[in-house]
């Protein structure tokens, strides 16, 4: 029978069997992510016991929590009187037993599987037999946790997000030991809350976490590698992805020891070596820069627990570069699909004339109506003059061959991402082009060397990656291969400049840096769906209110195309040949059965079609 029924014909004295919520609640460690359950607990109507051994952190709790309460009471999320109701329902101590008539107990204690394991073995004597044990982890087996108790079916995972008060998420984590019926208790208690409860299995990192850390991993090791700059790997991952922090920022909030610990579990579990914590991890968490708490981690910080970034040995020097670039008058961009018209679009916008060169008038005629209607969508909206649209249609001359290009001073390619076709376009651009215009091309994953190198000038060529919609995406990945000339470069940032674009630096390799972050993480949601961890709603779900993304996994992988993500994935594999890159099965499979996504309207989702 199961001892932790809902129903009101349960057995007696259990969470919810006489349809009595769980309304004494004891929070075991009273750090920044304790304190802010207690917040969120006692604001909620809660009775609260706020429990840790240290009576400075019970205090520092107690004034955290007035200083929260009082900015939502000026901020009108609060009224004096909720404010002081709140106060009045938490309670601090130093000693478990302060949890002998908790209804739940959720501990946030460090994440090590001693103290943890001390913490409940405590618990079994002192808390009522129908009470419910939560572990806060998300690097630690709940499994292992709940098979050292003495009731180890009321052991369950409980995993809040940092702030607790403001984020949404909520994983409710149950192992092969867990009742249904305490599952069922906490996620009504979770809901009560006003969060979004997201049920999930028992593996290191669980959803959220077990997709972010992958990610923040990688960012760490190409940052290590001296691939990128820090600030150009963080603007890259928050201009290309719409995502409210970069990886190396976020690291430092999370606190780089912490991510050693949830990634050395990963590994543990997984050997994806994707998932081993990147030597640099180790080397700041020794060296104790853990981050914003010690005041320094990647960034450095004005003091400890400040999230004001500071200028340190690292930061750029603004107007440091001594090379100048050549002048830029007129451009030519080569192609007519989305991506060459969104180009010519932004360059006409910056006051540049444009040749915009397709396989033939026709098409060509075409990228210029869809600027136009992209302008007319502006000027609609709002956003610019009518005036000033039709000054910036004019500026575009469309042509069906690319002799138009003969007086251009940049030529930029945005045709089919086959390499043997950008080749045999540089090859021609070579022969065009006048000495001294640069050659661009805005491939996301094919080798910039390779199409230089169809050239007789390859110091000439660079990669501009454009995102896509390129008249609203403010990142530029500006990418030099081995045989750019400084002076190219230079150019290509005194453009990306002109055309109020945010330019970040990186290497020829595939991915560049969004692509390289991105589509792993993207992998590997999908082998969380293929292995039944958890749905694809769920998934979803977890990404968008646990990691602020502005768009779930599968609902990105639908929009971009998983044709599209299939080939980025497999350039990715191709070059890195690590083991853990290997696309999805399930990807393959519905890219060979013809569910592309959105546009053939129907995906990992189905789609009403236009």
């Amino acid at each position: 029978m199961d001892a932790f029924s809902a129903s009101s014909s349960g057995t007696p004295g259990t969470p919810g069997a006489s349809g009595t919520p769980l309304n004494t609640v004891a929070v075991v460690g009273l750090g920044t992510m304790g304190t802010g359950i207690a917040e969120v607990l006692a604001v909620a109507g809660r009775e609260v016991v706020g429990i840790d051994i240290s009576e400075q952190a019970a205090a520092h709790a107690v004034a955290a929590l007035e200083a929260s309460t009082a900015r939502a009471v000026r901020r009108e999320r609060l009224t004096e009187g909720e404010r002081a109701d709140a106060l009045a329902r938490f309670h601090t101590a130093t000693d478990l037993r302060a949890a002998a008539d908790a209804d739940l107990v959720i501990e946030v204690a460090p994440e090590s599987y001693e103290v943890k394991q001390q913490i409940f073995r405590e618990l079994d004597g002192i808390v009522r037999p129908d009470t419910i044990l939560a572990t806060g982890t998300n690097a630690l087996s709940v499994t292992r946790l709940a098979a050292d108790s003495a009731r180890p079916e009321r052991v369950l995972g409980l995993h809040f997000f940092n702030p607790a008060p403001a984020m949404k998420l909520v994983e409710v984590v149950s192992s092969v030991l867990t009742a249904p019926g305490a599952v069922a208790a906490v996620t009504e208690l979770a809901t009560a809350l006003g969060k979004e409860p997201v049920a999930v299995g028992d593996r290191p990192g669980f959803v959220a976490d077990g997709l972010l850390f992958g990610y923040l991993n990688q960012a760490a090791a190409m940052y290590e590698a001296k691939y990128a700059s820090r600030e150009d790997i963080d603007a890259a991952m928050r201009l290309g992805c719409g995502l409210p922090m970069g990886p190396l920022a976020l690291l430092d909030l999370i606190g780089v020891d912490t991510a050693r610990t949830v990634l050395d579990a990963m590994y543990a579990e997984s050997h994806d070596r994707l998932h081993a914590p990147a030597p640099i991890l180790k080397q700041l968490s020794e060296a104790g820069l853990t981050g914003r708490k010690a005041g320094r981690g990647f960034y450095t910080y004005a003091e400890p627990d400040s999230g004001e970034v500071v200028r340190d040995a690292l930061t750029p020097v603004e107007g440091a570069r001594q090379t100048r670039g050549r002048e830029v008058r007129a451009v030519g961009v080569a192609g007519s699909g989305t991506m060459a018209s969104g180009i010519a679009e932004v360059f006409a916008k910056a006051g540049y004339d444009v040749v915009l060169a397709g396989r033939s008038e026709e098409k060509a005629v075409a990228a210029k109506a869809r600027v136009a209607a992209s302008l007319s969508r502006s000027v609609d909206k709002g956003r610019m003059t009518a005036e000033a649209a039709a000054k910036t249609l004019d500026r575009i001359a469309p042509c069906g061959s690319y002799e138009a290009f003969a007086d251009v001073d940049l030529a930029l390619e945005a045709v089919a991402e086959d390499l043997e076709v950008k080749r045999q376009l540089f090859a021609t651009l070579d022969k065009i082009c006048k000495p001294g215009a640069v050659l661009a091309t805005t491939t996301s994953s094919l080798p910039v060397v390779a199409c230089a190198r169809a050239t007789s000038r390859p110091g000439d060529v660079i990669g501009l990656h454009f995102f896509n919609p390129a008249p609203a995406m403010k990142l530029v990945e500006v990418v030099r291969t081995v045989l750019t000339e400084d002076e190219v470069h230079a150019t290509a940032r005194e453009v990306c400049a002109t055309l109020k674009k945010h330019p970040v630096d990186c290497g020829d390799r595939a991915g560049f840096i969004v692509n390289a972050l991105l589509f792993p993480y993207l992998n590997n949601a999908v082998k969380m769906v293929q292995e039944h961890y958890a749905t694809l709603d769920d998934i979803d779900a977890a990404m968008k209110l646990g990691g602020g993304y502005p768009m779930g996994p599968f609902e990105l992988l639908d929009v971009v195309g998983l044709d599209v993500s299939l080939a980025i994935e497999k350039v990715l594999h191709r070059e890195f040949r690590e083991p853990g890159l290997a696309p999805a099965p399930l990807l393959e499979h519905l890219v060979a059965a013809g569910c592309l996504g959105r546009k053939t309207g129907r995906g990992f989702r189905e789609y009403a079609r236009r």
